[in-house]
């Protein structure tokens, strides 16, 4: 684990003199709705307490390329191989033409691998199930998403190459299973295709299966990927740590954030070897952009989970414990949620509540 820190001293003291630490985070609002939530969740950071030194980029996607020219300015990356932690709002990505996806390039260039996706049941949110605790760990760099295309002009066939490779499968495997191990998770589950992909998704499982050995304690099985979408949505209870290539991940993630209230509920993180980067997974919503209305809770997961990767524990829990109390009492939601908050006040409540908590 890494974090760069800025020691901050008391004036006035010579002896036993006492030091701060300030995180040092890169801070990338986006577009849409981005720039609200990400201030809300800043807002909610700073009540715990700690000290950040935000290192603030406003212009990607179709922002930078109209300043820059590019989607993804050289500089932004240069800022998170400095601070080496990245908070992330939404970036809006076209559909089917122009530039390529922000979130996929940031994954390719800083080799941000794992893709770490908690889907839980958050008290107050209405969902079909309850107790659901789902772990998705996608291998993020690779797959159908390794941007290997190609069209033939002559006769209209264009062809996407799902490049896997070992290395690349075995770090997201091991990084599943290390997770599941430490972090008190009793079963893990390979998905696959392997039954028709033997090369591609046969070693994949091949992997997985290997590595399990290593695991006696962890029960330990596979599923197909299509059978899988059906028992998330018919027992999602029997699962936890669920661990697949690119394009599987992408689906089953988004699938279980519907089972507990869907992505403007649910965290998100990229982490590799060097970096990470901790967003919000829903869309930047321009529809509602600039109305206050946007519900930040996505984000502020996200940065809980930024927290305990930094070992803050504490004001992790407090953050957590402060969003339970928020949603359970149900009277300081936003219109997503059958409430009508806004986003500013969401973030006041959490804030006041994280304080509470931590004084």
């Amino acid at each position: 684990m890494f974090w760069p820190l800025t020691f901050k001293i008391r004036l006035g003291s010579t002896l036993n003199i006492p030091f701060y630490m300030s995180y040092r985070i890169t801070l990338l609002p986006g577009d849409g709705i981005g720039p609200e939530v990400t201030k809300a969740t800043v807002r909610v950071l700073e009540a715990t307490g700690l000290e950040f030194d935000w290192v603030k980029h406003e212009n990607l996607g179709a922002a930078a390329v109209e300043k820059y020219g590019v989607p993804l300015p050289e500089h932004v990356i240069d800022s998170i191989r400095s601070t080496r932690i990245a908070l992330k709002g939404p970036v809006t990505t076209p559909v089917g033409k122009g530039f390529k996806s922000v979130n996929v390039t940031l994954r390719q260039k800083l080799d941000l691998y794992a893709n770490v996706r908690p889907c839980k049941t958050l008290p107050g949110i209405k969902s079909a199930f309850k107790d659901v605790d789902l772990m998705i760990f996608r291998e993020n760099t690779e797959g159908l998403y390794s941007g290997l295309e190609s069209y033939d002009e002559r006769h209209d066939i264009a062809d996407s190459i799902a490049r896997i490779s070992k290395a690349g499968s075995q770090r997201i495997i091991n990084f599943c299973f290390e997770y599941s191990r430490t972090h008190g998770y009793d079963k893990v589950t390979v998905v696959h295709k392997a039954n028709i992909l033997k090369l591609t998704s046969g070693m994949f499982l091949r992997l997985a299966q290997d590595r399990a050995v290593q695991y006696p304690e962890l029960q330990f099985n596979d599923r197909i990927i299509d059978n899988m979408c059906m028992q998330l949505v018919v027992r999602p209870q029997d699962y936890n740590c669920i661990v697949t290539t690119n394009l599987f991940g992408d689906i089953l993630s988004d699938l279980a954030a519907g089972l507990v209230g869907g992505l403007g509920v649910v965290a998100g993180a990229n982490i590799g070897d060097d970096y990470a980067v901790f967003e919000a997974v829903h869309g930047s919503a321009p529809d509602i952009a600039g109305q206050n209305k946007a519900n930040p809770t996505a984000l502020i997961r996200s940065a809980e989970m930024m927290l305990r990767h930094l070992g803050e524990s504490k004001a992790a829990d407090a953050l957590h414990d402060a969003l339970v109390d928020i949603y359970t009492e149900g009277i300081y939601l936003t219109g997503d949620q059958g409430g009508t908050t806004s986003t500013d006040e969401f973030a006041t409540q959490l804030a006041t509540r994280v304080k509470a908590l931590l004084n």
